[in-house]
């Protein structure tokens, strides 16, 4: 006794060490832990099993793990119970309880159900794995943790993977722990679907499986993203990273990526039992897939996020306002609207962009490189003002190698239009909208020069 007892102090040391380092690493809100024992009393757990059977050691060591996380602050349990309500034979398949749902202080509670448990029927672990997603109440920020603690296999026609997979791609629970007692080697894989299998081959193994799972349930693990330049070196930051549940999809974390004060990527905390996708926020966006993270262990996870700054200078009045839009060379998908005169950094590699200038103007093969400002100018515009003796319909054109391009309609509801155009020649066709014959268009030829001001007078 004086051994588990020393055993559990030593659980709980681990833990208060690694929270506290946790929390002097990064300071956030931790989200409340649900742990969900789910507990075989078939009838197989009265077999004996080292030095007694194997319910009342598998009964003594959770009741003492259970009276040692109650004194934990942000955790909270619940007991589901499968076997112990109908005989065997006959079968049962519906033998599962949720014998103490979740609340504050309701250690006593459970202590009081598993000193009373009478080991009596079947093994229905689908059942009880279905039944233990509605045992959660509905919560925004909380890690829902099931531990199954089994001495056998699925004896009813249930498919446990299935439902845990189903829990876990709903995103109503984590990927739950599996302890087996004194369970065959082989049915290791059985279990490797349902969840994080551990087995206790013997008494004492048992005791230390449980530290080591109850550990990884409450502990969280730190991390640090490395954005490698084309170098491999990590010195790409302030970027948005977010990352996703892996299995549900479900948004799980969104930072800033830093650089500290010592000129290493800051350590960020994340939770273990989790297979992230991360998705950096680059322009266009980095992925990272499946990152798997070992408790305990401090993990780097490295993207390929090379970067440089693209910049487009015009610093004439009339332009403040103006964007461009910046595509990947030769593709159609928009990947960003940039202002004007405003730095924005791009992946490394081949962009074209669209200045929204009258006419427009298009730049391909622009070549972004590795922490270096490419940097466009534009003319500065001139200003036409469309004198009209009544509104009407009217339209623009550049004039290009003796041909018309349209480039913009005038209002049809007013009788003078200013327009900020870049420098070259202009065409522009004009009928008022009382005049009812196509002869009665007026057309006129004119020139913009950079800063300068061309009236048009179309009557």
């Amino acid at each position: 006794m004086k051994k588990t007892y020393r055993f559990i102090i030593f659980v709980l040391l681990t833990l208060f060490v690694s929270n506290t380092i946790v929390a002097q690493t990064i300071k956030h809100k931790k989200p409340l832990t649900r742990i969900l024992f789910v507990f075989d009393a078939s009838q197989s757990m009265l077999g004996m099993w080292n030095s007694d059977r194997k319910i009342t050691i598998a009964r003594n060591l959770l009741i003492e793990m259970a009276d040692s996380i109650s004194t934990l602050d942000n955790v909270e349990m619940g007991l589901r119970v499968y076997g112990h309500q109908s005989y065997v034979p006959p079968q049962d398949c519906n033998d599962t309880k949720l014998e103490v749902p979740f609340s504050k202080n309701n250690i006593f509670r459970i202590k009081q159900v598993l000193r009373s448990l009478s080991p009596k029927g079947t093994t229905p672990i689908a059942h009880s794995l279905e039944l233990a997603g509605s045992d959660f109440p509905k919560c925004d920020d909380c890690r829902n943790i099931i531990i199954l603690i089994t001495d056998g296999i699925e004896a009813c026609d249930g498919d446990p993977c299935a439902v845990s997979l189903a829990l876990q791609k709903e995103g109503i629970v984590l990927k739950p722990f599996v302890i087996g007692i004194g369970l065959d080697l082989e049915f290791k894989e059985t279990f490797k679907c349902v969840g994080n299998y551990f087995n206790a081959a013997d008494e004492d193994k048992f005791k230390e499986v449980f530290g080591v799972v109850i550990s990884q349930a409450l502990n969280s693990t730190t991390a640090q993203v490395n954005l490698l330049d084309e170098f491999g070196q990590a010195t790409e930051t302030n970027v948005n990273m977010t990352f996703y549940d892996n299995f549900s999809g479900k948004m799980m974390h969104n930072y800033i990526h830093t650089i500290n004060n010592r000129g290493n990527p800051d350590t960020i905390i994340l939770d273990p039992l989790i297979k992230y996708d991360m998705v950096v926020s680059t322009i266009p966006p980095v992925r990272v897939d499946s990152i798997a993270l070992t408790p305990g262990k401090h993990t780097i996870i490295a993207a390929d996020t090379p970067q440089g700054t693209l910049e487009i200078k015009n610093k004439s009045i009339e332009y403040r306002d103006l964007q461009f839009i910046v595509k990947e060379n030769d593709k159609c998908d928009v990947l960003n609207i940039q202002d004007i005169n405003n730095p924005e950094k791009y992946i490394t590699g081949t962009y074209d962009v669209e200045i929204l200038t009258l006419p427009r103007i298009v730049i391909d093969d622009i070549d972004i490189k590795q922490s270096y400002t490419t940097t466009l100018e534009i003319p500065n515009p001139g200003l036409a003002t469309f004198l009209l003796k009544t509104p009407g319909y009217g339209s623009i054109y550049v004039m290009k190698d003796n041909k018309l391009k349209w480039i913009k309609n005038l209002k049809t509801n007013v009788s003078k239009e200013t327009l900020v155009l870049q420098p070259g020649t202009y065409f522009v066709s004009f009928r008022s909208r009382n005049a009812n014959k196509t002869l009665y268009t007026n057309t006129k030829t004119f020139k913009i020069r950079s800063g300068g001001s061309e009236q048009v007078i179309l009557y």
